[in-house]
């Protein structure tokens, strides 16, 4: 899959797709990217730390203030076009609205990273307008930024997640997105408890089945914090390495993530530990 200035070949490529929140309740950074030149310098930043990929969003994604589409737009492509100024690389935008989409795309952008699972279907048509843009298609487990409330599934969370997943690159691709331009995402805790999003992570196999690369968001997310006894965000880095690293062996090929550069070697470590990866320095007992 190439994504502007590189090609991922995810037979074998892991990408580490860095987080830049502008807005200004964030539920980790709360707000300190929200401006624009802070925004680019933590971009640069992450780049510089081995990033492959730039996810900038303009929404909280849980409840928040109502952020109109315009103001949206006016945080997201300036953004883009600053960034790209300064830097040819993977550019994925979050959002959930065809015409924030499409002012990122053509800003530059060139990935559409929807964690609403299509609320609105349009948003695909705007991807299969721009022939070198991607999708991104999550299961959100509910409407766009509301929080779950004792959240079941039939027959079990992982099967539906897989099955919603499969529709909805269906539904992509018949909106004339590409099936090569196309990635899923499990959505962990969008519409889930602890002991769901725990379930889909060991479970990713049954996702990665579908043939499409999978995206996992799960930096610092309340599951993680919850699994290791009830820690806020600011003390989940250790949780979110193990699980960026259980997930790439069990066949996630995209993390996103907060912590880029521990994020990186825990990723670039995994590969080699599975074989996915030849190690860039070998010579202990060779020498």
């Amino acid at each position: 899959m190439r994504l502007g200035s590189r090609t991922f070949d995810f037979a074998h490529d892991v990408a580490v797709m860095a987080i830049v929140n502008r807005t200004p309740d964030s539920f980790y950074d709360r707000g300190r990217t929200f401006a624009l030149g802070a925004a680019v310098t933590h971009a640069l930043a992450h780049v510089a730390e081995g990033a492959d990929i730039i996810d900038v969003g303009g929404v909280r994604a849980g409840p928040g203030e109502h952020v109109s589409r315009s103001d949206e737009i006016d945080r997201i492509a300036p953004f883009v076009k600053a960034f790209r100024e300064q830097s040819d690389a993977p550019l994925s935008v979050d959002t959930f609205r065809a015409d924030v989409a499409r002012a990122a795309l053509d800003a530059g952008a060139d990935l559409i990273n929807d964690v609403s699972g299509l609320a609105d279907p349009e948003i695909a048509d705007v991807v299969a307008a721009y022939p070198d843009a991607a999708l991104v298609v999550m299961h959100p487990g509910g409407p766009p930024r509301t929080r779950p409330f004792r959240p079941s599934y039939e027959p079990d969370c992982t099967t539906a997640v897989t099955t919603a997943c499969g529709e909805l690159a269906d539904v992509a691709q018949q909106r004339g997105v590409a099936g090569d331009r196309i990635i899923v995402d499990p959505g962990h805790d969008f519409g889930k408890n602890t002991f769901q999003s725990l379930e889909v992570t060991r479970r990713l196999p049954e996702l990665v089945a579908l043939g499409y690369p999978v995206l996992v968001a799960l930096s610092r997310k309340d599951f993680i914090g919850e699994a290791l006894g009830g820690l806020g965000p600011d003390e989940r880095l250790e949780g979110s390495l193990a699980c960026a690293a259980l997930s790439v062996a069990l066949g996630a090929r995209i993390v996103r993530v907060h912590d880029t550069r521990a994020t990186v070697r825990a990723v670039r470590t995994t590969q080699a530990v599975v074989g996915m990866r030849l190690p860039p320095s070998a010579l202990r007992g060779l020498e």
